[in-house]
């Protein structure tokens, strides 16, 4: 262990007569301390909100969404789905087709997204399907049923085997006007996909029957894309570009979701720089708490230099006691953030509404990068405290120091 470094534990440990510049130097630890635990908490439960909002959305929704920009349908969707499927990143392909309709139950009407699909092949890459809360998958038979996500069941009153009444606004042009249809369908099952907005106004029947509803036997409104790794849903959009002539447009679920998530990512940046400023007041203390040092150990510097110290000592020695605060705070803010965000996902410490938020509590994910950026500008900040007082140290006169009292 070199002498400065020495001197500088010895100067932090021993008791000084001033016991002013104790508590500062105790108050600088716990504030780099609580500014670094507040950083690891605060961009964890960012991070953990944002991938488990992505994971649920993703997880209910397709990847990349390819649409006709006439707004007739997909033709020969068929031939597409099958050029696609050759990509070597795509996973899966699902024709589907959307349209709004009035659902009406005995509780009450409620307005939802019929969503006509393969069930076969939707349930090979959708997981949640495959777990329906009741019930069961709509059977081969002939009679027309359809699935419900659980909330939507709840506003509408209704269960496994009760019937719903679907108005349908494609109907048929009577001499008053174009009239709505009015069909019923069985509730066959409930589904519960995790994201609150999908269960609360979607409700699946199979792809030939929605074909049969609105008359579009060849055409389907959407081709479903999803892709093994999510972010290369951009390049494998410019693949199906290159595979078609003009005429689709491929939407991926970065696009759809970009207020979101672009929301969320200022929000971790503003978060970061608010809470680091908890650390910026910590700095100022370690400075003061410093300059009081260097104003109490003036005779001890003098000393010191007689006995052939350099400068360079001198300025080393303060220097390592402010990095020492500072690794000591970061390291005890590291582990005592980490430990909070291992309780609050244990004990779901957290909770919030599901209707608001998607998800029913927060959750913490510490990302090693995000650490490695606390740790980092922590110590930047305590360091860069440090060269004021140590160069202060550095230029004093021995022969001052030692007439000091």
């Amino acid at each position: 262990m070199s002498f400065e470094l020495f001197l500088a534990r010895r100067y932090l440990t021993a008791r000084r007569k001033q016991a002013f510049i104790s508590v500062i130097t105790s108050v600088s630890i716990l504030g780099v301390t609580i500014g670094v635990m507040a950083l690891v908490i605060a961009l964890a439960l960012i991070t953990g909100f944002q991938e488990d909002v992505q994971d649920k959305i993703l997880g209910a929704t397709s990847h990349l969404m390819i649409s006709d920009l006439s707004g007739q349908g997909l033709k020969d969707y068929q031939a597409l789905a099958e050029e696609i499927r050759k990509i070597s990143e795509v996973e899966s392909v699902t024709p589907v087709i959307y349209n709004t309709v009035l659902i009406m139950g005995p509780a009450r009407n409620s307005g939802a997204l019929l969503k006509g699909l393969n069930f076969e092949e939707e349930t090979k890459v959708s997981g949640w399907l495959n777990r329906l809360m009741a019930g069961q998958l709509p059977g081969a038979g002939s009679e027309e049923e359809i699935i419900l996500g659980k909330d939507l069941a709840a506003a509408l009153g209704v269960g496994p085997g009760d019937r719903v009444s679907v108005l349908i606004p494609s109907g048929r042009l009577t001499p008053v006007g174009v009239l709505p249809r009015t069909r019923t369908f069985r509730v066959s099952g409930l589904f519960d996909s995790g994201l609150y907005e999908f269960d609360s106004s979607t409700a699946l029947i199979s792809l030939a029957l929605a074909q049969k509803l609105y008359n579009l036997p060849e055409r389907v409104s959407y081709l479903q894309v999803r892709i093994k790794d999510i972010f290369q849903a951009e390049r494998v959009a410019e693949k199906i570009y290159r595979l078609t002539s003009s005429g689709i447009y491929v939407t991926t679920w970065m696009e759809l979701n970009r207020s979101l998530f672009s929301a969320l990512k200022l929000e971790k940046t503003l978060l970061f720089l608010t809470i680091a400023l908890i650390v910026v007041v910590a700095a100022l203390n370690i400075i003061a708490s410093l300059v009081l040092m260097v104003m109490e150990k003036t005779r001890d510097i003098g000393v010191l230099m007689a006995m052939g110290a350099t400068a360079t000592s001198i300025r080393k020695i303060f220097f390592l006691q402010g990095a020492i605060i500072g690794v000591v705070g970061t390291g005890l803010g590291l582990v005592l953030g980490l430990v909070w965000c291992w309780l609050a996902n244990v004990f779901k410490l957290i909770r919030v509404p599901v209707d608001i938020y998607q998800i029913s509590y927060v959750p913490f994910h510490p990302k090693p990068l995000d650490l490695a950026l606390i740790v980092l500008v922590t110590l930047a900040i305590t360091f860069f405290s440090t060269i004021f007082p140590s160069r202060r140290a550095a230029r004093i006169d021995p022969v001052q120091a030692l007439k000091y009292e």
